[in-house]
């Protein structure tokens, strides 16, 4: 076959297989549709299912890189290939010579090679396809070193479009055709003045010149040859004419004939150093061929993945085999479907069989989709098999070594074999075939025979494949086999669906329940006369009827909770479109809880300057009273913006859901940044100083002798351009001699007591005295918050711990209060 030469077999074919019952032969077709080449197409027509795991595995591998690779990019077409095997090994023999049509026809399949060598993924998917990429490369089709591409490009460069060797294709050559054309040149001069003087003596019509034999000869009439010196090179079909050859031209014609002779061992030469060029690259060339037909059976079962939207299928562990199809489609009943224009809408099967439960009777109304259910579940394994992704949302397989099926009218004339009959053989072959590793798929178990005795054969049949433990899907109308399913662990019931109001199937699958025939009911909707139908109904012995009013009502219970599943669902789209309405509105709530905390802040720092300028005021040194005002001003700022900091970092931790898009909710960004202060920045990391601002939240900003434009939100922090400030400008100035008045004599307090207070009430109270002790100039204070759980006295040593006014924290000795207390040492 064509494909062998370039394509390895697959390995490790499974050991039976059922393709014709499950349109094997036609799905090898619909993929083989997508491959370029026709070694490929081959190749894929004769592909089957594989035991051997390792090479599965590979194969969905390369296929899903394959997939990532013809979304992302567009690697080169595979054009042009063919097998080279005969032309290279030609071209490897001492002397030989291909022909310009046999190099023109490997022109395109060494342009392919050669880009392939050069083509590499983007870097973002690399990793991602190194599978391919390694194939690629292990076919040498990459090791070459672009010996191929340069031999593409010299051969192209010696061959014209029609074929033949350009002029160019070497210097002898180049030469010699220009001789040839002066020569030619000389020889229609010489001719044309013979004619001339033929026409002027009438025996001749015309100045015409032609070529026979190779030489360039004139007509002239057959009375008048005897005139003219010269050679006849022919006669006319009439008689009337003939071929001359002038005498003075023939040695004109002898030379153009020796350069000819010149010009065809010229293009010998160089088609003979061309083929020897082949001939060097022979083995890049056939490994280039074999990667490339590879890439394109992947490719086309890539594209095919693509087109009907497959997945890569499972294979569990031996340990815990499972066979599971979720939302699966029939592939050739889609493509039917969309050729139809139904836009290829195929209900998804869904089912799922375990180690503990192989066995899966199907009943339900006739066209419901009984059969279709089991070919898609045993075309799904085999195309899994043979590396094929397989169209559906997910997908489980055990590793199957046989497919074993009956399905369809296994009728023979020519073997004289009624349908039962070729049914009953057909299924004796199967039940000696099948064990643990077989799938077996039967369709109208014991049919065609009386119903009681079909019945008997098909729960017996049934019942030896659960012994062996064979994979095995049953569809059925008969109601011992439901009973059978229901009565034995390892077997599971399923229904196709069936719509009792509209008397149509619905092709939907259901696990766990068997299925109703109501074929009286489908005869009613298929135009069945009322009177026949309601005496077929009087037909049906009691116990059938019985049974057909259960699986009626169970039909009807699954089908309200069906209704009760959707309507539940849609309550929880309303409750979380509500709970999402709850949510905007307390975010709403949260960002203006978030500005007037915001506000009060902002008063409470207003206040606290207010105090510190009263404070100033009582200093009776005005030279001291305005430099302690700046340096308080400065010290103020620091607090202010470590006040915010706090702030801010309290509320984005307890709302990280917060709207990025609210100021209010981003108070960790920066606002004010002005000339001279320090800023760190988010993209460097590294500190710079602020040299100006710019137009709009843009700042230049010097890092060593670099100057860049910042934007805000850039800037991670802000150190304001001060000097270094007074530790205490009050304890500054009595140092000094200056007499100090505080306007607010509370605030010379040592000692606060908050037992009995809130944590937040306290962390408040104490923040204000720690500010007044700090300001009045005291070295320690005692805060006495009293034992009891701890709480409290926890919550203000925290709070202690981070204050930028205090410089150390102890407990307070027995006499002061023990774990009740707590002293703070100021700073300075």
């Amino acid at each position: 076959m064509v494909f062998v030469s370039l394509l390895d077999p697959i390995p490790s074919l499974v050991e039976e297989l059922s393709g014709q019952a499950l349109e094997w032969p036609r799905l090898q077709e619909l993929v083989a549709g997508f491959a370029i080449s026709g070694c490929a197409r081959e190749w894929l027509r004769q592909m089957q299912p594989s035991t051997s795991m390792e090479w599965i595995a590979g194969e969905h591998g390369l296929i899903r890189e394959m997939r990532m690779l013809l979304k992302e990019t567009a690697p080169p077409a595979i054009v042009g290939l063919f097998d080279p095997e005969s032309t290279i090994g030609r071209a490897a023999i001492p002397g030989a010579t291909l022909e310009p049509e046999e190099l023109r026809e490997l022109l395109p399949l060494l342009d392919t090679i050669a880009a392939w060598q050069e083509f590499r993924p983007p870097e973002g998917l690399a990793a991602e396809t190194a599978g391919v990429m390694a194939l690629v490369s292990a076919s040498s089709v990459g090791g070459t070193n672009g010996r191929v591409a340069a031999l593409a490009r010299s051969l192209r460069a010696r061959l014209a479009p029609d074929g033949t060797l350009a002029d160019d294709a070497s210097p002898g050559l180049r030469r010699v055709r220009k001789e040839i054309d002066r020569q030619q040149l000389t020889i229609e001069e010489g001719l044309r003045k013979v004619a001339r003087r033929l026409v002027e003596a009438g025996e001749s019509q015309d100045e015409i010149i032609t070529i026979r034999a190779e030489r360039f000869v004139i007509p002239v009439k057959s009375e008048f040859k005897r005139r003219i010196p010269g050679v006849v090179h022919g006669t006319s079909s009439s008689g009337q004419t003939v071929y001359l050859e002038p005498l003075e031209t023939i040695e004109q014609n002898n030379e153009l004939v020796r350069l000819m002779e010149e010009e065809q061992a010229e293009i010998r030469r160089v088609l003979e150093a061309m083929t020897r060029e082949i001939g060097g690259e022979g083995e890049a060339i056939a490994a280039g061929a074999r990667a490339l037909a590879r890439l394109d059976t992947i490719a086309a079962r890539a594209r095919f993945a693509e087109e009907f939207d497959c997945v890569r299928p499972r294979f569990p562990s031996a340990d815990a085999p499972s066979l599971e199809l979720s939302e699966a489609r029939h592939p050739l009943l889609e493509k039917r479907l969309r050729a139809e224009g139904y836009g290829g809408r195929v209900v998804p099967l869904t089912l799922a069989l375990n180690d503990q439960a192989r066995q899966l009777i199907i009943s339900g109304p006739n066209t419901g989709g009984k059969t279709v259910a089991l070919k898609t579940c045993g075309l799904l394994s085999m195309m899994a098999q043979a590396g094929i992704p397989v169209p559906a949302r997910e997908a489980a397989f055990p590793l199957f070594h046989a497919f074993l099926a009956d399905i369809g009218d296994a009728q023979s004339i020519e073997k004289n074999l009624s349908t039962f009959s070729a049914h009953v053989v057909n299924l004796n072959k199967i039940a000696e075939r099948a064990d643990g590793g077989s799938l077996v798929l039967l369709d109208e178990l014991g049919a065609s025979t009386d119903p009681e005795e079909g019945a008997a054969l098909a729960v017996a049949f049934a019942k030896h494949f659960l012994d062996r433990r064979a994979w095995c899907l049953v569809s059925t109308h008969y109601t011992a086999l439901k009973v059978y399913a229901a009565q034995n662990e390892g077997v599971l019931n399923a229904a196709v669906g069936f719509d009792s109001q509209t008397l149509a199937p619905t092709y939907d699958l259901r696990m766990g329940v068997p299925g109703i025939s109501s074929g009286i009911n489908i005869a009613e909707r298929l135009g069945l006369a009322a009177p026949i139908a309601a005496l077929a109904r009087r037909q049906l012995d009691t116990q059938t009827q019985d049974i057909s009013v259960f699986l009626d009502r169970l039909h009807e219970q699954l089908a309200a909770a069906e209704q009760e599943r959707e309507s539940l669902r849609l309550r929880e789209q309303e409750v979380a479109r509500e709970k999402n309405r709850l949510n905007a509105e307390g975010l709403k709530e949260w960002r203006a809880k978030v500005r007037d905390l915001e506000g009060q802040l902002q008063s409470l720092l207003k206040d606290f300057s207010y105090r510190i300028r009263e404070s100033l005021a009582a200093i009776d040194d005005r030279a001291a009273q305005q430099k302690l005002s700046k340096e308080a001003e400065r010290r103020m700022a620091r607090l202010r913006r470590e006040f915010s900091e706090q702030f801010d970092a309290t509320v984005v931790a307890q709302h990280s859901g917060a709207d990025k898009g609210d100021g209010a909710s981003q108070p960790h960004v920066v606002r004010e940044v002005s000339a001279g202060d320090t800023v760190k920045l988010k993209s460097l990391g590294k500190s710079g100083r602020v040299l100006r601002r710019m137009d709009g939240d843009a700042f230049e900003v010097a890092i060593g002798a670099m100057k860049m434009r910042v934007e805000r939100a850039d800037i991670a922090a802000v150190e304001r351009a001060t000097p270094p400030v007074a530790a205490n400008p009050i304890a500054a100035a009595q140092k000094r001699g200056i007499s100090v008045t505080l306007s607010r004599p509370e605030a010379t307090r040592s000692e606060i007591n908050v037992i009995g207070q809130t944590v937040e009430e306290a962390a408040d109270e104490v923040d204000r005295f720690l500010d007044q002790a700090f300001l009045a100039g005291l070295a320690q204070v005692r805060i006495v918050h009293g034992m009891g759980m701890g709480v409290l006295r926890r919550a203000i040593r925290k709070q202690l711990e981070k204050h930028p006014h205090v410089a150390g924290v102890a407990e307070a000795g027995q006499a002061e209060g023990g774990a009740g207390a707590t002293v703070v040492q100021l700073r300075p």
